[in-house]
């Protein structure tokens, strides 16, 4: 009988040694893998990402052209993507790196550096979507990815189903990087979440599928598609009123044009325009408005509010 007490006390004692010893291994384990918490963003849509999954206080390092938020722009800066500071980023002593697939520079010296390492695409909205979620994964806020990704789609699909009944416009949509529409001129192509924000928005594009992403185009070719609408966007539409007269009255010179004779030209410099982050709901509102502006003045389809933190 004693015998058996004996053999039960060694084994309620084996039990408690064996749960210390797992509580101890899981401390370990979650000091090891513990959530980034000094992170360098190397694009404007990864730092807007960030700020908009309320990990912003983690970064520690942006670069040169993150705008967005207004924190972000007092944080150090890493250079840019061809241009890369790498004395910066080990003066950082970041943990964690996020870069766009495309930053193949980056990517290098990270590896070179042996700085732990996340690559994300913004190429097209599916894509955008998955980063953020991504991104949200690595931090371990993976209900707060959930939740952006969810009001983004959420948002987009209420464009999808007010707009899916209308007859798609023409539109002609141009990188504003000249003010010259007598000169060559880069548009935005069919393989862009540009491209697919202006479907959505009631629009199709005039340029055909075997372009490139943002080929150069010239005014015979403009004149030769005559689209219904004109939208130039980037800095240099952020226009006053005076300004945009200056840019029609160029656009004058081609009459015949259908966005001219109609008066379909317009101009979007707003900050977020060419970045595809969480405020592409914003871009999706800004070409609704110029394709299809009857809705708004019925008041068919309220703006979306901005989605930010």
């Amino acid at each position: 009988m004693h015998l058996f007490l004996y053999i039960d006390k060694l084994f309620r004692k084996s039990i408690v040694i064996h749960f210390f010893a797992l509580c101890f291994l899981l401390l370990i384990f979650q000091g090891v893998h513990a959530a980034p918490q000094r992170v360098i963003s190397t694009s404007p849509a990864i730092t807007e990402i960030l700020f908009a999954l309320s990990v912003g206080n983690k970064v520690v390092g942006v670069t040169d052209f993150c705008s967005y938020p207004k924190e972000a722009c007092i944080l150090p800066s890493i250079g840019g993507p061809l241009n890369p500071s790498t004395e910066t980023w080990i003066s950082l002593k970041p943990d964690l790196i996020i870069i766009q697939e495309d930053s193949k520079i980056i990517q290098k010296n990270a590896n070179i550096f042996k700085i732990p390492s996340l690559m994300v695409s913004v190429s097209n909205l599916k894509d955008i979507l998955i980063s953020i979620q991504a991104i949200a994964d690595a931090l371990e806020i993976p209900e707060i990815g959930r939740q952006l990704t969810d009001k983004i789609k959420i948002k987009i699909n209420n464009y999808r189903i007010q707009l899916k009944q209308l007859k798609p416009r023409q539109v002609l949509m141009l990188l504003s990087d000249t003010n010259d529409p007598s000169r060559d001129l880069y548009a935005v192509g069919r393989e862009t979440f540009l491209n697919e924000l202006l479907t959505i928005a009631g629009g199709e594009n005039v340029l055909p599928h075997t372009m490139a992403k943002y080929p150069k185009i010239s005014k015979e070719f403009i004149i030769a598609k005559s689209p219904e609408i004109i939208i130039e966007i980037g800095p240099k539409s952020n226009l006053s009123n005076d300004g945009i007269l200056v840019r029609k009255k160029a656009w004058g010179k081609y009459p015949t044009l259908r966005a001219v004779k109609n008066d379909r030209l317009y101009f979007i410099g707003a900050d977020y325009i060419l970045i595809p982050g969480p405020r592409l709901v914003n871009i999706l509102d800004d070409l609704t408005r110029n394709i299809h502006p009857e809705l708004f003045s019925n008041q068919s389809v309220k703006k979306q509010a901005t989605v930010t933190q």
